[in-house]
């Protein structure tokens, strides 16, 4: 039997936690791809199959929550933020929580300042070994709230693994993400590794084991972020790919596919580690439901959750190849029918733009999801207030009357 986790009532949704259960009724099995549909009348909201809270976020709100109400009096910290959602983290907030770090690693608060009765809460990201142990000196205990996600200690396992058996690591991930950070951390304790962000820099690490470029590339590029001495015409003699296990699972393949060709050719074998189980279960079946909704004939898409989360990104970067897509941190970016904040993540600015909604015949199709670690109720409040733009909807529970009526 599936865990059950304890989430917070703010956080429970009236709509999409509806269409959820319908789907887990007719789809135990989760073959299903196909978007659920709420038509509205003048508005219709295309809503994937999966999306919203995967369990390592549900696991970190329950543990984060229940700390908050079992200790009222003691001070309770956050290395950083929980989650990549700035609803939840304001939550935590304003019930007490401090957080010591800012998301790039710049300390708000000494840890020198804390002492043994001090609660720390490891976010879901988890954290480096040097933070593990900078904790154990001021007499706080690591693991004791611990919220760091099952799969992301799954990365760091199979890392280690495939080390043990000769292998360096490349880290398909963002090395400023806190999670990335805390994975190459890991690894260092037992191989040498490198991050590459993406295909091109892919290209750029195999064109400098290739000699295409100037070996003095590797230090510009990849200084910074690798453990200390590695040398690509060393280590990726034989080697694996890892996870930031928010990454687009395609790019993981071309990365991988990318540097495997340019040691062949190199080197002249191949001696490479089988790590396509490396990325989260959330993010395949997250991105699989968002391809299927490109398959839609929609005139916009909106994805909701923070502007630093990583795999609501990713969602975002899917959808708009294939028609408008707003990221919007949450119903508070909804300027009325006419204008919208979004993020821009390419230029990393919130924008706005005027007459996003297009003026066309027929009923708006609309696609709405969100990311790994954005509350259901935040889409909600989403669709109830594009809603209020048109005339003549049709009642929340008469849309939704059918998925309850096949339920039961």
């Amino acid at each position: 039997m599936a865990k059950k986790f304890d989430i917070p009532d703010i956080y429970q949704s009236p709509i999409i936690r509806k269409v959820k259960d319908h789907n887990k009724v007719l789809d135990p099995r989760k073959k299903d791809r196909d978007p659920t549909v709420l038509d509205f009348g003048p508005v219709h909201f295309y809503i994937p199959r999966h999306f919203g809270f995967c369990y390592g976020v549900e696991n970190a709100i329950d543990i984060a929550y229940r700390t908050v109400e079992e200790n009222p009096d003691r001070d309770i910290y956050l290395l950083s933020e929980m989650i990549h959602n700035p609803t939840v983290n304001e939550d935590l907030h304003q019930r007490g929580v401090q957080f010591l770090f800012e998301t790039d690693g710049t300390e708000r608060i000494p840890l020198e300042t804390l002492d043994e009765d001090d609660i720390v809460i490891v976010p879901a990201f988890g954290t480096t070994v040097e933070m593990q142990e900078k904790l154990q000196e001021q007499g706080i205990d690591p693991y004791e709230y611990d919220t760091t996600c099952p799969f992301v200690e799954k990365v760091w396992r199979r890392g280690r693994q495939i080390s043990e058996k000769g292998y360096s690591l490349v880290i398909h991930g963002k090395h400023r993400h806190e999670e990335t950070r805390a994975t190459l951390s890991h690894t260092a304790q037992h191989s040498p590794a490198v991050v590459v962000l993406n295909p091109e820099e892919a290209q750029i690490l195999a064109d400098i084991l290739l000699e295409k470029r100037p070996a003095g590339d590797f230090e510009t590029y990849f200084g910074h972020k690798c453990t200390d001495g590695f040398d690509p015409f060393e280590d990726l003699e034989s080697f694996g790919v890892i996870n930031q296990t928010t990454m687009l699972a395609n790019e993981t393949q071309e990365v991988m596919e990318i540097l495997k060709e340019a040691a062949s050719e190199r080197f002249g074998d191949e001696n490479f580690a089988d790590t396509s189980d490396t990325l989260c279960y959330a993010t395949n079946e997250n991105q699989s439901a968002t391809y299927a909704l490109t398959e839609q004939d929609l005139d916009l898409a909106l994805v909701v959750g923070g502007y630093n989360s990583s795999n609501t990104m990713h969602i975002a970067e899917i959808l708009e190849h294939h028609f408008p897509t707003y990221h919007i941190r949450d119903v508070q970016e909804l300027d009325g029918p006419r204008s919208i904040r979004h993020y821009d993540q390419w230029n990393d600015e919130v924008k706005q733009t005027e007459n996003w909604i297009p003026d066309h015949e027929g009923p708006l199709k609309v696609a709405v999801t969100s990311g790994a670690s954005c509350p259901d109720v935040l889409v909600d409040e989403v669709m109830l207030e594009l809603l209020t733009f048109y005339e003549d909807t049709r009642e929340v529970d008469e849309v939704i009357a059918p998925l309850e009526k096949a339920d039961e």
